[in-house]
């Protein structure tokens, strides 16, 4: 068997490891859906006690990710009283996009999220 392959088998048998593509899948898909980004942060929980080495930091990040939106957000429109909110609801939309595209390039590759506590990126 090559090396690749060995790698794949490996990223889909280890525990919680499966699941870290989908739910940057489904949160990202929130930006047009809005439920899936839920549904994602319920898998998130789920998988996170089960999770090991690499994938055990991404769920850590997503969980992060997912209640980080809610507060900027908030922030965000509370501050739209005084337009201010405006220019924070986009900078938020653009944190979140790059925050799972960064972390989906990483678990794609395999690697663990460097600081997965960060308020800022992160990975």
């Amino acid at each position: 068997m090559s090396d690749e392959f060995q790698r794949q088998v490996a990223r889909y048998t280890a525990p919680g490891g499966s699941n870290v593509l989908l739910v940057y899948i489904l949160y990202l898909a929130g930006l047009f859906l809005g439920i899936t980004a839920v549904v994602g942060v319920v898998m998130a929980y789920i998988a996170r006690d089960r999770a090991q080495g690499w994938a055990a930091s991404h769920y850590e990040f997503q969980i992060r990710t997912f209640w980080l939106t809610l507060l900027y957000a908030a922030i965000g429109l509370v501050l739209s009283l005084v337009m201010i909110g405006i220019p924070v609801l986009m900078a938020t939309f653009v944190w979140y996009i790059i925050r799972n595209v960064k972390g989906l390039i990483r678990a794609s590759q395999d690697e663990p999220i460097p600081d997965p506590k960060s308020w800022l990126i992160g990975a």
